[in-house]
């Protein structure tokens, strides 16, 4: 992914957005591609990587990788190493985590109960 320069406006106003109220951060990162279902994923108990991708079919591994670096650097999810043979790392929804996904259940029910087709194809 590239990484946008300090000095564009795009840069500058999501700081500017970032910095008058936390939400704008959360929003932002909820917007990535993927990250909500990688969240529910490893709530559901699709723990490790590889069931994590038969769950997400459609995602690539430099994404979802991408998206539990996300999800770690935030204290979202764990990630733990298992020292076996072969060796494998297992993922866990921390106690915020699951915090932030009651709250995304309750947009989702929310969403389901406004008419989207209908103001996309008003405007």
């Amino acid at each position: 992914m590239a990484i946008r320069k300090t000095t564009s406006t795009n840069f500058m106003n999501q700081a500017f957005l970032e910095n008058k109220c936390a939400l704008n951060e959360l929003i932002h990162l909820l917007s990535k591609r993927w990250l909500t279902e990688v969240l529910f994923s490893i709530e559901e108990g699709n723990n490790r990587f590889s069931s994590l991708k038969e769950d997400l079919q459609h995602i690539s591994d430099h994404i979802l990788a991408d998206r539990l670096r996300l999800l770690e650097d935030y204290a979202l999810i764990t990630r733990k190493s298992v020292q076996e043979t072969p060796p494998k790392v297992e993922y866990a929804l921390t106690e915020r985590g699951y915090e932030l996904s009651n709250l995304l259940d309750g947009l989702c029910g929310f969403a389901e109960t406004m008419s989207f087709a209908s103001i996309s194809q008003d405007t």
